[in-house]
C-alpha cells in the first residue's frame, strides 16, 4: 500500500503512542454520558460531563488550546489547559500526546466540567483525555474564512458517494438527509401500525420474477441447483398473505431491477407496499393523501416542501385526472378504443421513439411519459389506466377497457402506484398469458413466466383488496430537496474504481529505474543521494510517486526504505 507523507507521519505518531504505553485502539468501554446537543440544551455551569467524538479543530495558545469535538449530534468546544489536564509535574499528556501525537479526525474521549468563556461560548474545561482511535488518513476538512466563504469543500460527487463515511463526517447537511430518511420510515410505519396493519417480510430470492414488469437480476442456488431471481417486487407474496387471512399487511422491501441508472433510478431501491382487504382504489387515494401529509409534517414540520424551484404542498386533498383525459389534454389524441397500430402511428407522429415490440400498454405508457407526466408538479392522482398497462389490476367497474388504478405524480415523476387488486383467478391467468405473448414478441420488461402458485392462491379466494406501492427513495428526494437519487442512498451503486494512466516526469522515471535496479527497494537516504536531485525536485518527485501509489516508505527499526509497489 502506497502511503502519502501525511499517512507516514500519522503512522509514526501511532508507534510513538505505543512507545508511551498508550493503546491507540483500546477495547474497553468509554463511559459517555452526554452528547454535544444535550450539553447545549441543558447547559449548567460547573456540571461534570463525559463526551467522545472526533477532534475537528485545534487553536494552539501555548500552555492551553481551544478545540472542537464532533459527535453524532454536532460539535462542542473544548478548553484544554496544560496544568488542568496534567496536575502534577509530568506534562507528557498535554505536551506530547495531545499537542504532538493527536491529529484532526482522531476519536478521543473527554472528561471535564462545563463553563462559559469570556465571549459567551459554551465550553468544556478538559480534565481527562483518552485516546479512542487513531486515524491514519487526514480528513478533507473544508475551510471557512472570516466572511463565511468555504474553501476546499469535499463536494466531488463521485468521491462523496464512494467514501460516504468521509462525506458524513465533513458535510453535516448530508447526515441530516439520512436522519430525515429514517424519520420518514418511522412516520410511515407508525401510521400503518396505528391503523392496525401488520409489517411482514417476504423473500428476496424468488423462483419467478413476479409482481411488476421489469428486467430481473438472475443468480443460481447451488444446493437446489435452480435459477433464482432477485426480487423486482413483493406484490404477489403480500397478496398470498391476504388470501391467508390477514386483512392488512405492509413491507418495506429492497427491490432489484437490472435496468438503466439515472438521477431518479438505481438498480437497488426501497419500495413500500401495503395491501388492505375489503378496500378499493378510491379508498386508497384518500388513505394515501392522509399518509403523505402525515409523513411530510413528521419529516419537516410542515406539509410544504421545496424541491428545486418548486414549492410542493402535500396537504390533502390532491387533484384527480384520468389517463385518457390527461393524454387528450396535452396531445389532442383520444386513446379510447384505439388499436395497437393506431397507437403506434400516433406515438410516432408525436415524435416518440417506438418499435414493433411494444404492445398497446407500452405505447400508451410512452405517450403519457413523453407528453403528460412532466406537467404534474403538485401531487396529482392519474387514474383509470388502460387494461393493457395493468396486468395485476381489477377491471374498471364502469368501463371494461380500463382498470381501477392510480399513480401519484409529483414534480413530473411517479411516487405511488395503487390498484383495486385483481382477484379473479381466471381473468388473472388471461392477463399473465397476454404478458407471455408480449415477452415472446421481444418486450424484455414483460413477464414471460406464469406464477402458477399465485394463481392457485387466488383460486382459494382473495377478498376485494386495494394495494399501493411507494418509491421511498424518490419520496425522500422530494422531502429533502435532492434532485439525485444517489444523494438519498447511503451507498449508491457505482462502477469499480479504476487506476488512471500516470504520466511521470523524467526525474520520477529516474527514481523508478533506480528502485527497479535494486530489487524494487532502497534505503531512503541512499536513494536520495544516488538520485542526486535538487531538494525541490526530490520532494516533488517523491510526493507524486507516493500520491499515485507507485512507491511507499516503510520503516524497519531505525531505517526507512522506499519500495516500488506500482
Amino acid at each position: 500500500m502506497a502511503l502519502s507523507e501525511q499517512e507516514i507521519i500519522r503512522r509514526e505518531k501511532l508507534q510513538n503512542l505505543r512507545n508511551l504505553g498508550i493503546n491507540p485502539y483500546p477495547a474497553n468501554l468509554f463511559p459517555v454520558n452526554h452528547t454535544s446537543k444535550q450539553i447545549k440544551e441543558t447547559f449548567e455551569e460547573g456540571k461534570k460531563v463525559i463526551v467522545a467524538g472526533r477532534l475537528m479543530s485545534v487553536r494552539d495558545q501555548g500552555k492551553a488550546c481551544f478545540a472542537e469535538l464532533q459527535d453524532s449530534e454536532g460539535r462542542i468546544q473544548l478548553y484544554v489547559n496544560r496544568d488542568v489536564l496534567c496536575e502534577g509535574d509530568d506534562k507528557t499528556l498535554y505536551n506530547q500526546v495531545f499537542k504532538k501525537l493527536t491529529d484532526l479526525g482522531d476519536f478521543i474521549g473527554i472528561e471535564g466540567e462545563l463553563f462559559t468563556t469570556q465571549v459567551g461560548a459554551k465550553c468544556i474545561r478538559v480534565s481527562g483525555f483518552t485516546f479512542l482511535s487513531k486515524t491514519l488518513r487526514p480528513l478533507p476538512l473544508p475551510k471557512v474564512d472570516e466572511d463565511g466563504k468555504v474553501f476546499d469543500a469535499f463536494n466531488d460527487a463521485e468521491l462523496r458517494y464512494r467514501m460516504r463515511y468521509v462525506d458524513l463526517t465533513v458535510n453535516p447537511q448530508v447526515k441530516e438527509t439520512f436522519i430525515k430518511r429514517t424519520k420518514l420510515f418511522t412516520a410511515m410505519r407508525g401510521y400503518f401500525n396505528d391503523a392496525g396493519y401488520l409489517e411482514v417480510d417476504t423473500p428476496v430470492l424468488q423462483s419467478i420474477p413476479g409482481g411488476a414488469s421489469a428486467r430481473p437480476f438472475i443468480t443460481h442456488h447451488n444446493s437446489l441447483d435452480i435459477p433464482l431471481y432477485m426480487r423486482i417486487a413483493n406484490e404477489l407474496y403480500l397478496k398470498r398473505l391476504i388470501v391467508g387471512g390477514f386483512e392488512g399487511v405492509y413491507e418495506f422491501s429492497r427491490n432489484f431491477r437490472n435496468e438503466g441508472m439515472d438521477r431518479t433510478h438505481n438498480p437497488e431501491f426501497t419500495a413500500m407496499e401495503i395491501y388492505v382487504a375489503y378496500k378499493d382504489y378510491n379508498w386508497m387515494m384518500e388513505f394515501a393523501e392522509g399518509l403523505l401529509e402525515h409523513c411530510a409534517i413528521a419529516v419537516n414540520g410542515t406539509s410544504e416542501v421545496t424541491f428545486g424551484e418548486h414549492t410542493i404542498n402535500f396537504k390533502a386533498p390532491y387533484a384527480r385526472v384520468t389517463m385518457t383525459d390527461s393524454i387528450k389534454h396535452f396531445t389532442g389524441f383520444d386513446i379510447s378504443g384505439k388499436t395497437e397500430q393506431e397507437l403506434f402511428e400516433a406515438a410516432r407522429g408525436m415524435g416518440i421513439e417506438v418499435d414493433n415490440t411494444m404492445g398497446k400498454g407500452k405505447l400508451i405508457d410512452e405517450i403519457f411519459g413523453a407528453k403528460c407526466e412532466g406537467n404534474y408538479i403538485q401531487p396529482t392522482f392519474i387514474t383509470d389506466y388502460p387494461k393493457e398497462m395493468s396486468p395485476l389490476c381489477k377491471e374498471h367497474r364502469d368501463n371494461p377497457d380500463l382498470t381501477e388504478r392510480f399513480e401519484l405524480m409529483v414534480c413530473g415523476k411517479e411516487i405511488a402506484n395503487a390498484y383495486s387488486e385483481l382477484n379473479d383467478p381466471i381473468d388473472q391467468r388471461e392477463r399473465f398469458e397476454d404478458q407471455m405473448r408480449l415477452a415472446a414478441k421481444g418486450d424484455d420488461e414483460a413477464n414471460g413466466i406464469i406464477d402458477e402458485d399465485f394463481l392457485r392462491a387466488l383460486e382459494y379466494g382473495m377478498p376485494p383488496t386495494s394495494g399501493m406501492g411507494i418509491g421511498m427513495d424518490r419520496l425522500i428526494m422530494y422531502l429533502t430537496n435532492n434532485a439525485s437519487i444517489q444523494e438519498v442512498l447511503l451507498f449508491p451503486q457505482m462502477r469499480p474504481e479504476k487506476k488512471q494512466t500516470i504520466e511521470l516526469s523524467d526525474e520520477e522515471k529516474f527514481i523508478v529505474d533506480l528502485l527497479k535496479g535494486n530489487d524494487n527497494k532502497m534505503d531512503l537516504q541512499q536513494l536520495k543521494i544516488t538520485a542526486n536531485l535538487s531538494g525541490k525536485k526530490w520532494d516533488a518527485s517523491m510526493k507524486n510517486l507516493s500520491k499515485h501509489g507507485l512507491t511507499k516508505v516503510a520503516v524497519e527499526g531505525e531505517f526507512k526504505f522506499v519500495e516500488l509497489v506500482g
